[in-house]
């Protein structure tokens, strides 16, 4: 390969692929090559405001911090999270970074694991939908995005080390689909690496997942990075693809490069080509003029409080208990109230340019006396006659009150990135005190505070429930805009709320052992799972209600010339408030030849209508979303059959359903004696000779063809029946040879 870099030395080249320090990149400022400051996301900007020589997670300039994606996720709505990108992406500009790290588009396998307040969903559709959102949003300001972590990122335990042990169509169709989505619509500049093995190899240097599928297939160009501290074996992994290693080590690295250069077990070209990627990436956070350096704050506050009402989802509402009265005698329970979860901890961790308080926000939001009763200890200090005590204000707190609102959650030390849960239960004091507050006033409001799904045993006796998962900043003033009415909520879950940890699909499989985790449940995460199982859960995917009522008329399904299915729907608002409907569509093949859920989610749109207003609304269900990944050709396959697509709110709340003949792709492959009759009898040429063979048979040749027809007695052993086994019917080997060509 041709030297692109002339006027560097091999030893400046090898420099330019490994940070200087902590969050920086090299710069040859000979070369015209800057350096660039990389800094975490991805609900905020972390700039680290002194040393870069090391993580300091306590000591950052101050940001904004948005919803983290888990409940970000909830608001379904492409064009607001995009909006959050921009401001994300005025805010990294003002402060000189350049690449912003995020988003995380991990699937959430299993609801311990320590991360998922930072991931979107457990589906690729909405994880691709809003990543791909993120990055438009960033990467408009002129600040590239880093999407991670690639790839099978599913757990924190044993992260460094740990082998995900994942089949081609799982990983494929549910683990990779998400990022393949975000780096084909939205072209992300960077992309991260993960710590984990994938199949046995590390992430940082596979080259097929780096190369082969990232830039060939997907046809990504931009620089694959890696996570801090995930690079195995420096050489390996530049030469599978992994252009900067971060952090700096000092050049450590960097010798072994150049030592692998000049001995000749690396080729110089693929030095080249890495700092030719990171040339590039330079050059494209120079083309878009940077902001102005002063950011307003107070817009971006609202904008998360915006955001953040959009992202609360109201499970329950059982009597129209909310929205709340301005005049209503409210009872506040629960120190999360007061000391806000707003997000995870972890290398996420934001300084906030101002925090909402849910408590003083209710009170500003009602015109009576609002009583405060802490409830519970969040720090685990308090005593036995203290924990008495509490509940016993809280219950008189109820007791005088028109309504309680009563805020649980798990604790920040229960979730945090480099551990995952042990369960998803609540903690027992705050059980503990719902059940004596309910006593006290069964007219009850429950709002939660979660990174990471979480058991809800009181379901069935709580007559209203919020879930705000987590809020950032200004979680308490939207948590208080949607109490009392003055935001309508719309979030929709974006992933299934289990009845018992031991429902989930990764139950019997995480997190491994010994270096490896299986994932034995395939291609059922989720929704895909409980509904192929037929398994009862508390609340659905997508499932969410609103203070007003939605009808849906007029369906249908049309295919357009490109190949995709165009779905229409008639929304209409038939309550008495605005309010906003999260529309989805979900897809199913119920004759298939290969292992299928009974509805997968194809498309979603989130619309906005006043009361009495209806709307058409249109969503694209693309071709390549209805394919699957076909284990014997290495390819996307799209199926011919009658398809189903369901229309609904929820996963398990269907409103239409309507059915469309799609011709799929044809698979050809290789025949041998392994090859069954089913196989033979859908090729042409085989099929041919097995007729004609059949035909100079006389009445064993009339058997020969009822195994060919799967309609007939005998024809159900075709599809396992192998060719070369029809020896023991009276063929020669030349047939034989001839039928399988």
């Amino acid at each position: 390969m041709t030297d692109t870099n002339p006027s560097l030395t091999t030893e400046e080249k090898a420099s330019l692929t490994s940070g200087s320090d902590f969050w920086h990149t090299e710069a040859v400022e000979r070369a015209g090559i800057p350096s660039l400051m990389l800094t975490d996301g991805p609900h905020g900007v972390r700039r680290q405001r002194e040393s870069s020589e090391q993580l300091d997670l306590a000591d950052s300039v101050p940001s904004t911090c948005f919803p983290p994606a888990a409940g970000m996720a909830s608001s379904f709505d492409v064009e607001l999270v995009e909006r959050v990108g921009r401001a994300l992406g005025d805010e990294s500009a003002a402060a000189d970074v350049d690449v912003l790290l995020g988003p995380g588009v991990n699937i959430k396998r299993s609801p311990l694991c320590g991360r998922n307040f930072e991931y979107f969903s457990e589906d690729p559709l909405v994880s691709g939908e809003l990543g791909a959102a993120w990055v438009r949003g960033v990467q408009s300001r002129g600040v590239g995005a880093s999407l991670k972590h690639f790839a099978a990122n599913n757990q924190e335990h044993d992260r460094m080390r740990v082998s995900s042990d994942v089949d081609p169509r799982a990983l494929r169709e549910i683990y990779l689909r998400g990022f393949q989505r975000v780096v084909e619509d939205a072209k992300p500049w960077t992309v991260m690496c993960s710590y984990n093995r994938i199949n046995g190899v590390f992430a940082s240097q596979n080259r097929w997942l780096l190369t082969s599928v990232l830039r060939d297939e997907w046809g990504f160009d931009g620089i694959v990075m890696s996570d801090w501290g995930a690079v195995d074996d420096r050489v390996a992994a530049l030469a599978a693809g992994l252009d900067l290693e971060m952090p700096g080590n000092d050049g450590r690295t960097d010798a072994q490069i150049v030592s692998a250069v000049e001995d000749g077990s690396l080729d110089a070209g693929v030095l080249d080509v890495a700092v030719e990627r990171l040339r590039t990436l330079a050059e494209r956070t120079r083309a878009t003029p940077r902001t102005a350096s002063t950011v307003d704050h107070d817009a971006h506050h609202a904008l998360a409080r915006e955001a953040a009402g959009r992202s609360l989802v109201l499970l329950k509402n059982e009597g129209d208990l909310l929205p709340l009265s301005p005049s209503a005698r409210v009872a506040v329970i629960g120190e999360f109230a007061e000391r806000p979860r707003f997000q995870g901890a972890g290398s996420s961790l934001i300084n906030p340019t101002r925090l909402d308080i849910a408590r003083d926000e209710i009170q500003r939001a009602t015109a009576s006396e609002v009583t405060y009763a802490r409830g519970f200890d969040l720090d685990g200090r308090a005593d036995a006659d203290e924990l008495a005590r509490l509940r016993s204000e809280a219950i008189d707190a109820a007791a005088a009150a028109d309504v309680a609102v009563v805020f649980l959650g798990l604790p920040a030390k229960d979730e945090t990135e480099g551990a995952d849960r042990a369960h998803i239960d609540l903690p027992a004091d705050q059980l503990d005190l719902l059940d004596a507050v309910l006593s006290a006033n069964p007219h009850t409001v429950v709002v939660l505070s979660h990174g990471g799904v979480v058991a809800l045993p009181f379901a069935d006796r709580v007559p209203a429930i919020l879930d705000g998962w987590l809020l950032g900043q200004a979680g308490g003033g939207a948590t208080a805009d949607v109490l009392f009415g003055i935001v309508n909520p719309s979030g929709r879950l974006a992933e299934t709320v289990p009845l018992r940890l031991s429902d989930s699909p990764a139950f019997l499989d995480f997190p491994g052992e010994f270096g490896h985790v299986r994932y034995s449940e395939g291609l059922f995460v989720g929704y895909r799972w409980y509904d192929a199982r037929d398994v009862e859960v508390a609340f659905p995917f997508g499932h969410g209600l609103s203070y007003t009522s939605f009808s849906y008329s007029d369906a249908s399904a049309t295919v357009t010339a490109s190949g995709d299915v165009e779905v229409q729907v008639t929304v209409t608002n038939t309550g008495l408030r605005a309010g906003r409907e999260v529309v989805q569509v979900y897809s199913g093949l119920p004759r298939t030849e290969v292992q299928r859920a009974p509805r997968e989610l194809r498309g979603f749109a989130s619309v906005e209508l006043a009361a009495g207003a209806s709307t058409r609304v249109e969503m694209t269900v693309r071709r390549a979303d209805l394919t699957y990944w076909d284990r014997r050709v290495d390819q996307w396959i799209l199926e011919s059959g009658t398809y189903r697509f369901d229309i609904g709110a929820s996963s398990r709340d269907i409103r239409h359903t309507m059915e469309l003949d799609l011709e799929g792709d044809v698979v050809t492959l290789p025949l041998s004696e392994s090859s069954s009759l089913g196989e033979i009898a859908r090729d042409p040429a085989a099929s041919a000779v097995m007729r004609e063979i059949a035909a100079s048979r006389g009445e064993q040749g009339g058997l020969l063809m009822q195994l060919l027809d799967p309609e007939t007695e005998m024809g159900g052993l075709n599809v396992s029946f192998p060719a070369g086994r029809l020896r023991m019917m009276g063929l020669s080997d030349d047939e034989i040879r001839r039928l399988v060509g």
